[in-house]
């Protein structure tokens, strides 16, 4: 089971719309793919039709039943109405975490274990992470095995990276090894300069982690969004829909430079 984690501490950059795209093209390729929305704001929760206010099973029941000693809920897993995809949704209590949960020992591993039980029943996670540091933001970073980092093609979402690429460092040394990730240029207008300027800074700054490619802005997200339906579903030749099936096909085969280096030493 192939577990990822889309991140960027920054707002607006097209986490959950990766996600989910990247989640509705593994369903269509005959891959089992689980969803997890890890935001407290439940942008993926909103998208499939759910409520992040009065969700009653979820990422929060997980991480109760874990503080209190017993086996996760079997039953926050959840279809969403499209064939070999499914969710576990977000709620608002999330926001809470950090101030109950956060000083508790073994917090961090939660969502680790909860998805090892699931090992059997799905080929792909993929999480969709909060813009802030915290215990939800550890806990995707010690379960996944990569992270995909989408990033706005304008100069403050650069900011968001900078501090994506710190807090990477900073849990390197808990994880006791590296943690392979992928810089994504989204929602990129080629006509502005500010995109292209961009872009150009991401190629020279960090060449050896940065997919060649580039999602560009396209409406047709929105509407499948409005729709709540993931975008290969509702509009297959989509601009953007075959940026991110290229993307895919990159996640799928790309080998870490990093992970090489380290298995040269």
């Amino acid at each position: 089971m192939k577990i990822w984690s889309i991140a960027n501490q920054k707002g607006g950059v097209a986490k959950t719309t990766t996600a989910v795209t990247l989640a509705g093209l593994l369903a269509q390729r005959g891959c089992e793919t689980l969803l997890v929305d890890l935001d407290p704001q439940g942008s993926l929760t909103t998208y499939f039709g759910h409520d992040p206010e009065t969700i009653e099973s979820g990422v929060y029941e997980i991480f109760a039943d874990a503080a209190a000693g017993s086996a996760a809920h079997s039953d926050v897993v959840r279809p969403v109405g499209c064939e070999r995809l499914s969710l576990i949704p977000a709620s608002t209590a999330l926001s809470t975490l950090d101030r109950r949960l956060g000083a508790r020992d073994g917090m961090g591993l939660v969502v680790t274990r909860y998805l090892a039980q699931l090992a059997g029943r799905f080929d792909h996670v993929l999480m969709d992470c909060p813009p802030a540091l915290g215990l939800l933001m550890v806990n995707a970073l010690a379960a996944c095995e990569r992270l995909i980092i989408p990033v706005q093609t304008e100069f403050l979402a650069l900011k968001g990276l900078e501090r994506m690429l710190h807090t990477l460092n900073m849990v390197r040394h808990s994880r006791r090894q590296e943690l392979p990730y992928a810089i994504v240029p989204t929602l990129f207008d080629r006509r502005t300069r500010a995109s292209l300027d961009t872009l150009r800074l991401l190629q020279e700054r960090y060449p050896a982690h940065l997919w060649p490619g580039t999602i560009p802005i396209d409406t047709q997200l929105r509407e499948a969004s409005r729709a709540g339906v993931p975008p290969p579903q509702l509009f297959p030749q989509a601009r953007a829909v075959a940026a991110y099936s290229a993307l895919l096909d990159y996640l799928l085969t790309a080998v870490d430079p990093s992970v090489l280096a380290g298995a040269a030493v």
